[in-house]
C-alpha cells in the first residue's frame, strides 16, 4: 500500500515541479528541476528495491479516461530498467546545471528545456509500469515528444532541426507499428491488459507479432536497420541530453523487446537466431561507422548503436537458450544482456559528459580541430580515458563484466549438438571479438587525437576545466563503474533473480551449475580491486618522488624536424583511414573539392573536405524518401492558389458523398 501511494505522490511531484519551474526565477529552475527529478527517483526507487527482494506490485485503476482497467505492475525487469533511469536522469540533471549555465539568457526556452526534461523523466518511469496498450501509447508519445524538445533545444541551427524532425519521423513510424502490434491483440483477444499479449502467443504463431513489436521497439533501442535517428538526434542535443538518451532512452527500448519475450510460448529458437544474427551485425556496423567519423559526439552515437548490438548478442542467446532447455545460456545470455544494460549507460554516459565538457570549452565537434587537451583539461581527459576502457571491454572496468559474461555465454553455447547453432554462435563469438577490438581502435584514436599532442588549430578561447557540478556527476558514475567492476557477483545474482521470475513457467531453479562461474566472476573482482590498489600505491609512490623534482614541459616530438608545426600531427582520419579504405563498400567517403583543368598552368587556391555517409541512410532511406517525394509532387497542380478551383474541390467532394450516400456505397 506504501509502495503505490509512493508512486501516485511521484505523478502530483511532477506536476507540482512543473508549476514551480515556470513561475521561479531563471537561475533557480535548474536547481527546482534536479530537486523535483531527486524526489521522483526516491519515490519510484523504494518500490523497485522493494520489489527486488520481495513481492511484486500490482495496482488496478478502474473507470479513467473511459479505457476500463489501467493496470500498473512493477516487477523485477521494470525495476530493474527503473532504477537505471533515475541513476542516469540523476547523474544528466546534475551535470546540465553546470552545461546549461551558458545559455542563461535564453530564459523562456530554459524553461521549456527543463519542465521536458521532468516530463521525460516522469514519463520514462511510467513506461516501465503502465500495462495497458492504450495508457502505454499514451505514455510512450509523451516520452517521445518530450525528448524531441530536449534534442531541438538549439531550435535556430537548421542542422538542428532538422535532426529533431528526423527523430520525430522515426518515432512515429515505431508508434504506429506499436499501435498495429496491440490492436492485433485486442481484436484477438479483446484485452487491453499486456497480459492478453502473452494469451496471444499461447494461442497463435508468435513470429509475426513478436517481430511487429521488434520493430516498434527496435526503431528506439537503434538495431540496425532502425538507428539512422541515432547519429543526427545525439550531437544536435545538449550532451547531457546525449547522455541520457544513449544511456536511458535506448534503453526503454530494449525494456520493451525483453517484455514481450516475457510472454512467448513458441518459436524461440528461430526468433532468437534472427536476434543473435541481427545484433552481431549491428554491433559491427555501430563499431565500423564509429572509427571513421571525426565528430566525437556523432562517434559517440554509433558507439550508442555498437553497444545495443552487444545487449542483443545476450538476448539472441537467452532467447536459444528458452529454445533448447539449456538453464545456463538462459541465464548468462539474458543476464548478460541485462548488465551490459546497466554497464552502459553509466560508461556511455560518462562519455557524453565528458565529450560535452570538451565541447562547452572548445566550441567544435571536429576532433581535427583539438589537441593537447590533456594538459588545459586533465580532470575531463582522465574522465574520457576511464570511459574508454570501460567501453572497450578491459578490466578492473564494468564493460568487461558483462562481455565475459555474454562471452561465457556463448561457450556454453557451442557445447550444443546442433552444428547450425554452433557455426552462428562461433560466428557471432568471432564478431563480438572484433567489435571489442575495433572499439581500441575508436578509443585510441579519438583519445589521442583530442587530449594528446599539441593543439591543432586556433580556438575561439582558452579551454580550461570544467565546473565542479559537471565534474560530480563524471566521479559519481566511475564509483559505480568500479564498484560493478570489483563485485561482478552481486550485480550478476540481481540479474538471474530477475530472470527466474521473468520465466516462471521454465522453473529456473538449478543454478548450481553456475557456481564454478560466479567464483571466477568474485575472483575476478579481487584481481580488480588489486589492481587498483596498485595503480593508487604506483601513483603515490611516483608523486611523492617526483614532487621533488623540476618538471620541464615542451612541445611533442615532431618526427625529427627541428621546427614543427602542429600540422604535421597525425590526425583522427589517418588514424582510422586504413579501415575505411578497407571497408569503403560500408562506410562511404563523400569527398568535396575541384579537381585541376588540364590547362591551369598557375591554379587557384583549392579547399578539400571529406565526410562519411550511412550506408542505409544515403544507399536505401534516401531513395525511399526521394521517390516518395517524387510521387508526391505530381500532385502539385492541385495547390495552385485559386480560390475558384478550391472551392470546385470542395463541391466535388460534397457531390462524391452524395451519391456515394444515394448509392448505400458509403
Amino acid at each position: 500500500m506504501v509502495d503505490s501511494q509512493l508512486l501516485f505522490i511521484s505523478i502530483l511531484a511532477t506536476v507540482i515541479g512543473w508549476l514551480a519551474i515556470y513561475f521561479s526565477p531563471s537561475r533557480f529552475k535548474g536547481k527546482i528541476t534536479s530537486g523535483f527529478v531527486f524526489i521522483n527517483a526516491i519515490l519510484t526507487s523504494i518500490p523497485a528495491i522493494h520489489v527486488l527482494t520481495s513481492d511484486n506490485i500490482e495496482i488496478l485503476l478502474s473507470g479513467v479516461l473511459l479505457i476500463g482497467e489501467i493496470p500498473i505492475r512493477i516487477d523485477s525487469l521494470s525495476a530493474w530498467f527503473i532504477l537505471i533511469i533515475n541513476l542516469t536522469s540523476i547523474t544528466g540533471v546534475v551535470y546540465g546545471l553546470g552545461y546549461m549555465k551558458s545559455y542563461s539568457d535564453q530564459k523562456s526556452n530554459l524553461t521549456l528545456h527543463w519542465i521536458q526534461y521532468l516530463l521525460f523523466h516522469s514519463s520514462m518511469l511510467w513506461v516501465c509500469m503502465v500495462q495497458n496498450s492504450i495508457v502505454f501509447l499514451i505514455v510512450w508519445e509523451l516520452m517521445s515528444l518530450s525528448s524531441l524538445m530536449l534534442v531541438i533545444f538549439d531550435h535556430q541551427n537548421n542542422k538542428t532541426l532538422k535532426a529533431g524532425l528526423n527523430y520525430l519521423v522515426q518515432m512515429h513510424i515505431g508508434v504506429a507499428v506499436l499501435t498495429v502490434a496491440f490492436i492485433w491483440v485486442y481484436f484477438s483477444t479483446g484485452s487491453l491488459d499486456f497480459s492478453a499479449i502473452a494469451q496471444f502467443f499461447s494461442t497463435y504463431s508468435n513470429i509475426w507479432l513478436f517481430l511487429l513489436f521488434f520493430i516498434g521497439f527496435g526503431i528506439k533501442a537503434g538495431f540496425v536497420p532502425f538507428h539512422s535517428w541515432l547519429p543526427h538526434a545525439h550531437p544536435a542535443a545538449p550532451s547531457h541530453i546525449s547522455g541520457v538518451m544513449s544511456g536511458v532512452i535506448v534503453k526503454v527500448g530494449i525494456y520493451g523487446i525483453f517484455r514481450m519475450i516475457t510472454f512467448l510460448n513458441s518459436d524461440y529458437l528461430i526468433i532468437g537466431e534472427s536476434i543473435l544474427a541481427l545484433s552481431v551485425l549491428t554491433g559491427l556496423y555501430g563499431i565500423i561507422n564509429s572509427a571513421v567519423h571525426r565528430d566525437f559526439k556523432r562517434m559517440l552515437a554509433y558507439c550508442t548503436i555498437e553497444n545495443v548490438g552487444i545487449v542483443g548478442i545476450g538476448i539472441g542467446l537467452g532467447l536459444i537458450g528458452l529454445g533448447k532447455g539449456n538453464t545456463i545460456m538462459i541465464l548468462l545470455g539474458f543476464g548478460g544482456a541485462l548488465l551490459h544494460t546497466l554497464n552502459h549507460s553509466l560508461f556511455k554516459s560518462l562519455l557524453f559528459f565528458s565529450a560535452g565538457s570538451i565541447y562547452q570549452q572548445t566550441h567544435t565537434r571536429d576532433m581535427e580541430k583539438l589537441g593537447g587537451l590533456i594538459h588545459k583539461m586533465p580532470q575531463t581527459a582522465f574522465f574520457f580515458l576511464i570511459g574508454a576502457l570501460a567501453i572497450g571491454g578491459l578490466p578492473p572496468f564494468n564493460g568487461f563484466i558483462s562481455e565475459f559474461i555474454i562471452y561465457k555465454g556463448m561457450l556454453e553455447g557451442i557445447n550444443s549438438s546442433n552444428i547450425y547453432h554452433v557455426i552462428l554462435i562461433i560466428i557471432s563469438f568471432s564478431g563480438l571479438s572484433i567489435i571489442g577490438g575495433l572499439s581500441i581502435l575508436v578509443f585510441t584514436k579519438s583519445f589521442g587525437t583530442i587530449f594528446l599532442g599539441s593543439q591543432r588549430t586556433e580556438l575561439h578561447a582558452e579551454p580550461n576545466e570544467v565546473s565542479f557540478s559537471m565534474r560530480l556527476p563524471q566521479y559519481i558514475i566511475i564509483a559505480i563503474m568500479l564498484g560493478i567492476g570489483i563485485f561482478p557477483a552481486f550485480f550478476f545474482s540481481y540479474t538471474s533473480q530477475i530472470i527466474i521470475a521473468s520465466f516462471p513457467k521454465f522453473a529456473i531453479n538449478n543454478i548450481d551449475t553456475l557456481n564454478p562461474f560466479i567464483h571466477s566472476l568474485s575472483t575476478v573482482g579481487i584481481y580488480a580491486a588489486v589492481f587498483l590498489i596498485l595503480i593508487v600505491l604506483v601513483y603515490f609512490i611516483r608523486s611523492l618522488f617526483m614532487n621533488k623534482n623540476l618538471t620541464q614541459k615542451s612541445p611533442t616530438w615532431g618526427c625529427g624536424y627541428v621546427a614543427p608545426r602542429a600540422s604535421m600531427q597525425y590526425t583522427g582520419k589517418s588514424y582510422s583511414k586504413t579501415l575505411g579504405k578497407l571497408l569503403g563498400f560500408i562506410v562511404t567517403e563523400k569527398k568535396k573539392y575541384t579537381e585541376l583543368e588540364s590547362n591551369e598552368v598557375f591554379p587557384e587556391k583549392r579547399t578539400h573536405s571529406a565526410y562519411y555517409t550511412d550506408f542505409f541512410e544515403s544507399r536505401i532511406i534516401e531513395k525511399i524518401t526521394n521517390q516518395i517525394q517524387y510521387f508526391m509532387n505530381l500532385f502539385q497542380f492541385v495547390q495552385n492558389g485559386s480560390t475558384q478551383m478550391y472551392i470546385i474541390y470542395g463541391l466535388f467532394f460534397i457531390v462524391l458523398i452524395f451519391l456515394g450516400t444515394l448509392f448505400n456505397i458509403i
